[in-house]
């Protein structure tokens, strides 16, 4: 069993920090950030008592807070029953629990390293608008 493989850092809720954060770890933000959050390959999770004025870059997102700022994610991205967002987003996935608060646009991408072609059923121009399935991944 290797330890370092399930390791997420963590920003616990009395802690502030305002600038640039940048990693290759999961991290969990309970605190506060301001500023720009970026893990290319790890995920990003924001607790329940997070307060995060950021815009914010990692393969997954999931919010369970308040954020403030865009999401861009290479995988998928979560909002949480509970969570408010105010920012544009940009992801491969996106899900969206009932009673979450979104505001901002919505820019479904295939994953990169993906063919040209749209992934079977999937349109490589379908916007929410036109597709409000779309918005809405499965569960399990």
């Amino acid at each position: 069993m290797a330890a370092g493989d399930t390791t997420t850092a963590t920003i616990g809720k009395s802690v502030q920090i305002r600038g640039e954060v940048k990693g290759s770890e999961d991290l969990l933000v309970d605190g506060l950030v301001e500023g720009t959050i970026t893990l290319s390959d790890s995920r990003l999770t924001i607790g329940a008592n997070a307060r995060v004025q950021a815009n914010v870059a990692a393969r997954d997102v999931v919010v369970q807070g308040t954020l403030n700022g865009n999401i861009t994610a290479s995988g998928r991205v979560e909002l949480r029953a509970g969570c408010k967002v105010i920012g544009d987003l940009r992801a491969a996935r996106l899900a969206i629990e009932e009673n979450a608060v979104f505001s901002g646009k919505v820019d479904l991408v295939q994953a990169s390293g993906s063919a040209e072609k749209p992934a079977s059923g999937a349109s490589q121009t379908t916007s929410p608008a036109e597709k409000p399935g779309a918005l809405f991944g499965a569960a399990n």
